[in-house]
């Protein structure tokens, strides 16, 4: 019997992480399993971009090579994130009269109202970019909302007001390209928060709505989540690495040093405690500005009751969450990661949540086409398919 293999691939500023997984019987029930990681320094990238192929394409080799090492498994295809700073989202409306004779809302009347929708997009925000996600976001059925799913109701006209998630073409060929490179297939491409949001978020919280903050070394990601949809998803370029030089220029220590005094590994008797509290909470109001921003944006401001949820190497910042509570006025905690099990003692934490994600969603979207349509987003996205990605 052929193993349920999936590999996912999280290519960061800081490093590349690969995790294989396996779903398949696990001792009382079917639970998927790491079978083994791998990760190295990423090179020739910068904000989630490629700036250098070759550098870039040699860091995920040695990844793939450490990966296969420790799972005992050779590896030729995997599953992609993207979150680079070029990842977006806007919102569209499309409208459609009901096609049947009875006023039945069908899929086709859905995958006609999405393709409305698609089309209303502003040419601004369409040009040189890839649809990577079109999600459903709300119904209306002749003026009225539709609480859940609208197939097999009736009426004249079907509105659906859309969240397509959207990056730069060359952004996105350039990472296929460095990973084809490497000898490796590509699945899919999936935005890299939802991905880690597969693995950190309950369905409790998605539901209640909240704000998933993955703290990079360049960029901090965040993923809005209200009634198990995703509402708004936002990358922006700044990130931990950002709090290491400031700790190092405002304190005149090597960066090495710096990197240890952020994460309280490092004693600082010698170092002037306020001085140091007071570099970090400057950025790092800096980064809380910026999500308040955005939330203010989308109106959920303070009205997140699950709060927001720390991920990412960033969050390992003593002070973090407190920051997080007083600057968004939300309940804040620190993201864990919900892993079934793993082979040969591959303990993983938070910062793996992208790749981790990525075998998830590999085991639960089926084939490439589960969550986008077809390869890399060229077509619509089923709703139930869509939101079984998020079920627990």
């Amino acid at each position: 019997m052929a193993r349920n293999i999936a590999v996912g691939i999280d290519i960061g500023t800081y490093q590349i992480k690969v995790v294989v997984a396996e779903y398949g019987n696990n001792g009382e029930r079917n639970a998927p399993r790491i079978l083994g990681t791998g990760f190295s320094e990423s090179k020739g990238i910068r904000h989630g971009y490629i700036i250098n192929s070759h550098d870039a394409t040699r860091s995920i080799k040695l990844a793939i090579a450490q990966a296969e090492s420790s799972s005992g498994i050779q590896i030729k295809r995997a599953y992609l994130g993207i979150g680079g700073v070029s990842v977006e989202t806007t919102t569209a409306t499309g409208k459609v009269i009901i096609s049947r004779g009875d006023s039945e809302v069908t899929e086709l009347d859905l995958d006609n109202a999405l393709s409305d929708s698609e089309r209303n997009i502003p040419g601004s925000l369409s040009v040189n970019r890839r649809i990577l996600h079109t999600i459903p976001i709300s119904y209306v059925i002749d003026g009225h909302e539709v609480l859940g799913h609208p197939i097999g109701m009736k009426g004249t006209k079907l509105e659906i007001n859309t969240l397509f998630i959207t990056c730069l073409e060359q952004h996105l060929d350039d990472l296929i390209q460095a990973v084809e490179s490497a000898g490796i297939d590509v699945e899919d491409v999936m935005a890299s928060p939802l991905a880690a949001s597969l693995v950190v978020l309950n369905k409790a919280q998605k539901m209640a709505g909240c704000v998933l903050a993955n703290i990079g070394a360049a960029t901090v990601s965040i993923a809005i989540f209200e009634n198990n949809i995703p509402i708004g998803l936002k990358i922006f370029p700044i990130g931990s690495t950002d709090i290491t030089n400031d700790i190092a220029l405002g304190l005149r220590i090597p960066l090495e040093e710096a990197e240890q005094v952020k994460l309280g590994s490092l004693g600082t008797g010698a170092i002037p405690r306020k001085k140091l509290e007071e570099i970090i909470v400057a950025r790092l109001s800096d980064i809380f500005e910026l999500i308040e921003a955005h939330l203010k944006k989308i109106g959920r401001n303070g009205l997140l009751p699950a709060g927001i949820i720390l991920t990412g190497g960033g969050s390992g910042i003593t002070t973090i969450e407190d920051l997080a509570k007083a600057s968004l006025r939300l309940p804040s905690k620190i993201g864990e990661l919900h892993v079934a099990t793993s082979a040969k003692g591959h303990i993983i934490d938070s910062t793996w949540s992208v790749a981790y994600g990525l075998c998830i969603w590999g085991f639960t979207g089926g084939d490439a086409a589960s969550i986008t349509g077809n390869t890399f987003g060229k077509a619509k996205t089923n709703l139930m398919t869509w939101i079984k990605q998020f079920l627990p």
